[in-house]
Formats: C-alpha cells, structure tokens, sequence
C-alpha cells in the first residue's frame, strides 16, 4: 500500500491513476488547499478502483501517525507541498512551513511507524541560477532564484542526511519542472484556486474566457524570442516516471532522477501551440519580467531512460488537447 501526499492535486491525481491502474493500493492525504475533494470520485471513474483518502495536513502529526497505524503503508510518494515561485518570494514564511517543515513531520511518522521508503517529488530548481542547461544529475545543488526552490533543496538535504544516518532508508529524488496538459478522459486536470500561477491553466483559462487577456513577463530575456524558455512535460508522462520510480526504493540509499523533455519551449511558442492546436484565439500582452524567473532552464533525462526505461512519449499537440478537454469539463462541472 502506497500513502501518497497531495494526491488530490494536479500532479498527485494523475499519479494515483497511474498507481491503480497498476494494481497498487493508494491511502491519499491531502489539505484540499489548492485541489478539492470532487477529484478522488473522478479518480474512481477513470480506474475504476476504490481509493482511500484522508483529508488533513502533512503537519498534523498525530494524523499521520493514525495513518500510519491503521493502513500497512510499504511506501509513500510525497507531492504535497506549496509551489508557485512567485508567491514564494511574498510569502517565504508559508513555504518554509508547509514544504520543509511538513517534510520533516512526513519523515518523522515514517520513521516511528518504521516505514523507510520515499518517492520524493522534487524540483529540476535545486539545481540553481548559475547552472547551465542541460541539467544533469551529478551537478551540485546551487542557489536557489526563490524560496520555493530553496525550500526543496532542503528537503533533498534532509532526506539525504536521513539516510545516511540509517542505511535501511530508500529514497528517490525526482527533479523536475513543468509539468502541463491533463489526463486524456477529461475527467482531472489543473484547476487552481483563484488566479492560476502557473502558465498553462492561465492559457486556457483566457482560452475559454476565464480570464481576459495573459501576461507574458518580460520579452527582453536571451532567447530567441525573447520569452523565458522551460522544460514543459506531459502530466501523464510524469505520473508515469514516479509510477516506475518506486523500483528504486527497492535498494537503499538516494537514487536522483529528472524528469523531463530533455529540450525547452518559450512561452510564445507555448501560446502559438495551443492556438495551432485548439483554433482558439489566446489575448495576451508583455509585462515586466517577475522576480525570481531564470530566462533558460531544461533537464537532461537521458540517466532515467538508461536505468529505468523511462522516457516522455506525449507531443506538445497532445498537451495543448488534453488541456483544452480538461478546461471544457471543468466549466461544466
């Protein structure tokens, strides 16, 4: 049985799918802070399979240990976590708490119920500002161009000195950056609360009429376009990578990963994409670059092709489709 963290979330949803429809048993926890409780249901329609799930935070303690005592967990894949860059430089506080703090509490449980194996859901970030692209695995962590970033790093820190202090500590570490599109029934996707962070459901959402017109911050950066260029991976494809992952909890010690195209996209393309793809017309307009934004950054994931037969199979098409049936079905949930 896997205890999967944020699993009613856009990423953590689609993992769940992807660990049902492989046979595992799945205990989901989640605060519903940035996801909502209508999507464990949605996750039964699609594999058919009853899912457990616990709605709390991964900061209650005495929560996890309940779980932790009335389920027989062999592993747990953590996603649960704050993410948006942005509001992690306003509100670094909130990070701090929430993705370490709540990571050290998650560890702490795990370790008291003797439950030593982890799939860490990290960030291609930690690999730092001064870090040129590809990024591969064997780079050092470097500085962080934002609390969210830096907030994971100390994780990967955390869990590293965690198993170095007891061998019996399996941990996966997987770096990756941003993750789009939505599962191809329809049925879950990303919704955000609020004013989407992140550039894809802003895309759509202005799409569908949402939202009037999207930003795109600064036009000046070194690129060929002048737009902020990123590593964009199809959510089924990530769900599927952390799926296959978990072989490695199977040895112990860190094992790191990233996960991702292994190319860049710019955000113009990202927008002419979606057009090309849909026919939909997407208003937009050039603001001034945010702080904390890197103008160029992609992974290499040539290291988890090699060991684990991983690699991305969904086109930029299949992205901007998916998306736009998930933002259909939303509107008229």
């Amino acid at each position: 049985m896997i205890l999967l963290t944020g699993g009613t979330g856009y990423i953590g949803s689609h993992i769940a799918v992807e660990l049902l429809q492989a046979g595992h048993e799945v205990v989901i926890l989640d605060d519903l802070s940035n996801s909502n409780e209508s999507v464990i249901g949605r996750i039964k329609n699609i594999t058919q399979r009853d899912v457990l799930f616990y709605h709390g935070d991964i900061r209650d303690v005495s929560l996890l240990d309940s779980i932790f005592q009335n389920h027989l967990i062999e592993s747990v894949i953590h996603c649960a976590g704050l993410k948006a860059v942005g509001e992690s430089v306003k509100n670094p506080l909130a990070y701090y708490d929430v993705n370490v703090y709540g990571s050290i509490c998650l560890c702490s449980a795990m370790q008291k119920a003797g439950v030593k194996r982890l799939l860490f859901s990290s960030s291609a970030t930690v690999y730092g500002v001064d870090a040129e692209p590809p990024y591969i695995e064997t780079m050092a962590r470097g500085v962080s161009s934002s609390p969210y970033g830096t907030s994971k790093g100390m994780v990967e820190q955390l869990l590293e000195d965690l198993s170095a202090s007891d061998p019996q500590w399996s941990v996966g570490l997987l770096r990756y950056f941003n993750p789009i599109g939505a599962h191809p029934s329809g049925y879950i996707g990303e919704l955000p609360q609020g004013t989407p962070n992140n550039l894809m459901p802003y895309i759509s959402q202005v799409a569908a009429g949402t939202l009037p017109e999207l930003s795109i911050y600064g036009d000046d950066y070194a690129t060929d376009d002048g737009t902020c260029v990123r590593d964009y991976l199809h959510v089924v494809d990530l769900a599927i990578g952390h799926r296959v992952a978990l072989k490695v909890l199977d040895s112990p010690g860190v094992h790191c990963y990233n996960l991702g195209a292994g190319s860049g996209i710019s955000v113009k393309q990202m927008v002419d994409a979606f057009v090309a793809s849909t026919g939909v017309e997407v208003p937009h307009r050039y603001a001034p670059r945010r702080e904390g934004d890197l103008a160029a950054f992609w992974a290499s994931a040539s290291k988890v092709e090699r060991d684990l037969g991983w690699r991305p199979v969904k086109t930029l098409e299949d992205m901007m489709i998916d998306t736009w049936r998930w933002q259909q079905f939303s509107n008229k949930a």
